[in-house]
C-alpha cells in the first residue's frame, strides 16, 4: 500500500513540476487533479490505521493532518474553481508531494527489506522542516483566498427555516476552520521535531 501511494504521490509531483514548467502555475491543477484527489481521499485510511493501532503514530497528530488536508482538497480546491489558478496552488502540491513521497517510500523499503537506510530515514525526518511550512502557508492562503467566494455563491450553506430547524454557514465554518491552524500547526510541528530527534538520537546509538 505505501509503495502503491507513493507512487501516485510521485504522479501528482511529476504533472505539477513538468505543468508548471511548461505552462505557468495557473494550469497546475487541472494537470494534477484526479491523482491528487484519489491520494489525499486515501490517506485518510492512515487515521484508521493509527485508531486501530496498525501504525505507531497517534491520532492526535494523524487526523489534523489528514482532515486539513482533505479539507483544502475537496473543500476548497474541488469546490471553488475560482482559487485554482492561485501560485500557491504549485507549491501546495509541490510540497504535499515531496513529503509523502519520501514518507511512503520509508514506510515501504522498511515493510520490504526490515529497515531503511539512514540517508532515507534522515530525509524522513528532516524535510519536513521546510516542507510542513510551505504547505501550511499554502493551505492557509488558498483558504483565506476561497472565503469571499463561499460568501458570495453561499455554497454548502443551510438557511433557516428548514424542517430540520437547522442552519449551517460554511463561511463561518471555515473561518472556524483558519482559526483552528493557530494552536494546531505549532503542535503538529512540536510533535514531528520530537519524532525527528529520537529517529536521529537513535541512528547515533547505533
Amino acid at each position: 500500500m505505501a509503495r502503491f501511494l507513493s507512487g501516485v504521490r510521485f504522479q501528482v509531483f511529476y504533472f505539477g513540476v513538468k505543468t508548471l514548467n511548461e505552462f505557468g502555475h495557473e494550469h497546475v491543477y487541472d494537470a494534477v487533479e484526479k491523482p491528487l484527489l484519489f491520494a489525499q481521499t486515501a490517506a485518510f485510511l492512515e487515521v484508521l490505521h493509527s485508531l486501530v493501532g496498525l501504525v505507531r503514530s497517534p491520532v492526535s497528530a494523524t487526523l489534523p493532518q489528514i482532515t486539513s488536508r482533505l479539507y483544502v482538497t475537496w473543500g476548497i480546491l474541488w469546490s471553488f474553481p475560482e482559487v485554482r489558478s492561485h501560485i500557491l496552488v504549485s507549491s501546495l502540491v509541490i510540497s504535499w508531494s515531496i513529503t509523502e513521497i519520501i514518507r511512503y517510500s520509508f514506510f515501504g523499503t522498511r515493510e520490504a527489506f526490515g529497515s531503511a537506510p539512514s540517508w532515507l530515514l534522515w530525509l524522513r525526518y528532516s524535510t519536513f522542516l521546510l516542507m510542513y511550512p510551505a504547505g501550511i502557508i499554502s493551505e492557509v492562503v488558498l483558504i483565506y483566498n476561497a472565503l469571499s467566494y463561499m460568501k458570495e455563491s453561499g455554497k454548502y450553506a443551510v438557511r433557516m427555516p428548514n424542517k430540520w430547524n437547522f442552519s449551517f454557514d460554511y463561511y463561518y465554518a471555515s473561518l472556524v476552520g483558519l482559526a483552528i491552524y493557530v494552536p494546531g500547526c505549532p503542535y503538529l510541528y512540536s510533535y514531528m521535531l520530537g519524532q525527528r530527534k529520537k529517529a536521529v538520537s537513535k541512528t547515533k546509538a547505533a
